[in-house]
């Protein structure tokens, strides 16, 4: 079994099965017609369950060839300009050729004896991304695995900055359990999940994040957002965090970050920008100033693996004054003594809440160093002009209506029938929108996504792709329509 290992006798061995890997995906990249296939659960599962991994192949054709049949055959393929669906992103070639050299080295991100030259490369992307946002000279930051995580560390490091604060000021002795429940955490009822679940994590509760209503616009509403801080210091609460989106998952929504920044330094509060979707700004050559205000945040989540079109996952949490990270530090013997840090050794685990960590800051590493950051921006650019003219079409269509001109690259709308003489019910309605976008999927045809807006059930678009058109977006309504005026149709006769 020792033939393969990869090492130095296995060399020739390695680049037979990678390149063998390699070819069949490349062919699959170019005859692929369709999204997916629309296989089911009930379809796919069986032949994956019935498969005896106690009895291996042996030959890494034949295991090639199992998984054309269990994966590649059905699995759902972002760069089709018919994904329309979640926030995936068609990847860059330079991109994917690091994650083949970070998987085969293997680097562990956590200390610099696994990792020399990696961790400066990690280090050095950091600083550039800190200087993009414009942090200033103490700022730092780690990579981690996404978004989530990203607004969970920043969220960790705000609370024991506010416990601090806190702690420092009380006349009396207080420990930190009576401070934690008297935490809030601000953010727009738009924003991501993970901010309320990170508060659940960090042992405040769901209940500790304040939900401020949105504008017309989708963005967080300021005037509603200050008297909700004024009722927290009146009520005898801490404001820990207010948390501004820029890119709403749903909407694409910038939150007014300079406002939101003004708030928070009037009510001592930590400010996070989570910018996971919209980092992308920070590289384009034509709207960075949609981040104006970014600045001023304590901290910052970026998804390089949605707007900078890499491989998942890559992401990165930065921070205005590198000295708060230490609130995630921790010395193990074995691993990073508190001599290292004595020494200037560079560990990276002394900042970041995982320990082992992949090296998948060379993906973007690679990425700049071919393309450049213009280069990559411009990518970014033409699918918020696409989401434009996408706003267009649909608004100009009389079987849809959208909600919200988009300020980066999603659409949120929604079929509405117009059968004369008919007053549809807003159920069959919502029951019709969902029913379209799961028969669009179960074809294969395209994929789009869904969401509620005010409890309704609406249709969306996310637009990562370059290479859609116009000439897509008016095809997938056509089908969407199709399928709900179907649903509808049967539902109508049903009634009557």
């Amino acid at each position: 079994m020792r033939s393969h290992l990869l090492n130095e006798t296995t060399a020739d061995l390695y680049r037979r099965a990678v390149t063998e890997g390699v070819e069949r995906v490349a062919a699959k990249l170019a005859t692929t017609e369709r999204p997916h296939t629309g296989i089911s659960v009930d379809e796919l599962a069986p032949v994956i369950n019935g498969i005896d991994l106690d009895r291996p192949l042996e030959d890494p054709a034949a295991v090639l060839d199992e998984l054309e049949e269990v994966y590649l055959r059905d699995a759902v393929y972002f760069h089709h300009p018919r994904y329309l669906g979640h926030l995936n992103c068609p990847v860059v070639i330079p991109a994917v050729l690091g994650e083949a050299v970070l998987s085969a080295v293997n680097s562990s991100l956590d200390t610099w004896d696994q990792s020399i030259g990696g961790t400066l490369i990690e280090r050095r992307l950091i600083d550039w991304t800190a200087q993009r946002i414009g942090l200033g000279p103490d700022a730092d930051g780690i990579f981690t695995s996404g978004g989530s995580q990203s607004n969970f560390h920043a969220l960790l490091l705000a609370r024991d900055e506010a416990c601090r604060k806190v702690m420092q000021s009380s006349e009396r002795a207080l420990p930190k359990s009576d401070v934690l429940p008297r935490l809030r955490i601000f953010t727009s009822e738009a924003s991501h999940f993970s901010v309320k679940k990170s508060a659940a994590m960090l042992g405040l509760g769901y209940e500790a994040v304040i939900a401020v209503p949105v504008d017309r616009h989708r963005r967080m509403d300021t005037s509603v957002l200050a008297l909700e801080l004024e009722n927290c210091a009146a009520e005898g609460l801490f404001p820990m965090a207010v948390v501004a989106t820029a890119g709403t998952t749903d909407f694409g929504s910038i939150d007014p970050l300079p406002e939101i920044a003004r708030l928070a330094a009037e009510h001592s509060a930590w400010m996070h920008v989570d910018a996971a979707y919209g980092c992308g700004l920070l590289i384009s050559p034509t709207r960075r100033h949609l981040l104006d205000g970014i600045e001023l945040a304590d901290s910052v989540t970026v998804d390089y693996h949605k707007s900078f079109f890499q491989p998942v996952s890559s992401s990165a949490m930065l921070v205005r004054d590198r000295d708060t990270l230490g609130h995630a530090t921790y010395h193990a013997d074995y691993l990073n003594p508190r001599r290292m840090a004595q020494e200037r050794i560079p560990n990276q685990v002394d900042k970041s809440i995982q320990t082992t960590r992949r090296f998948d800051a060379l993906k973007l590493w690679m990425t700049l160093r071919t393309m450049g950051a213009d280069g990559l921006g411009s990518l970014f650019d033409e699918v918020i002009d696409l989401a434009a003219a996408g706003w267009d079409v649909i608004d100009a269509d009389p079987r849809f209506e959208v909600v919200v001109k988009p300020q980066i690259s999603t659409l949120v709308f929604r079929y509405v029938p117009r059968v004369e003489g008919v007053d549809v019910r807003g159920d069959l309605v919502d029951e019709a929108n969902l029913h379209a976008r799961k028969a669009l999927f179960a074809s294969g045809e395209a994929v789009v996504a869904g969401t509620k807006v005010d409890g309704d059930q609406y249709l969306k678009f996310t637009l990562l792709n370059p290479q859609t058109t116009t000439a897509d977006i008016a095809a997938v309504l056509d089908l969407l329509a199709s399928h709900a005026e179907q649903y509808l149709g049967e539902s109508l006769v049903h009634a009557s």
